[in-house]
């Protein structure tokens, strides 16, 4: 677990390749997406330059329920999100790391299972849509 909670890969794709990536990737893997936001059109409507950065919100209420059953404040962090990002040359997917979740919400042994579940679903599809999957 990282000290912010943040996890961070970089990407072998542009910002908006990494986010079409990521949302086929959840889709094909039964997860619903919820929104998708680019930032940098925000930037660009309100006359102000932000490099390319767009946030994908996704998920599934069979895997998102359980620990807000446990926890109901935890649903200020489900559905789970990912921002791709772009700094000075390369490209970055960040996501927040599920166990920090579990942490900041103290959630119980109900939710071990589900948060289990959800962060090696997270590590995969993030792998998937940043070119990190070697299958």
């Amino acid at each position: 677990m990282t000290e912010d909670g943040l996890i961070t890969v970089q990407s072998r794709f542009g910002v908006t390749e990494t986010i079409d990536r990521l949302a086929e990737v959840v889709k094909r893997a039964g997860l619903l997406v919820f929104a998708r936001i680019d930032h940098q059109a925000g930037a660009r409507d309100v006359g102000t330059a932000l490099r390319p950065t767009e946030l994908l919100i996704f998920g599934n209420p069979k895997g998102g329920t359980p620990l807000m059953q446990d926890q109901q404040l935890a649903g200020i962090d489900l559905p789970v999100k990912a921002l791709a990002w772009e700094d000075e040359g390369k490209v970055w997917l960040s996501y927040t790391d599920v166990h920090w979740i579990a942490e900041r919400h103290d959630l119980r042994d109900a939710s071990r299972d589900a948060v289990a579940a959800i962060a090696a679903g997270m590590e995969k599809v993030i792998a998937a849509a940043a070119g990190m999957d070697q299958s």
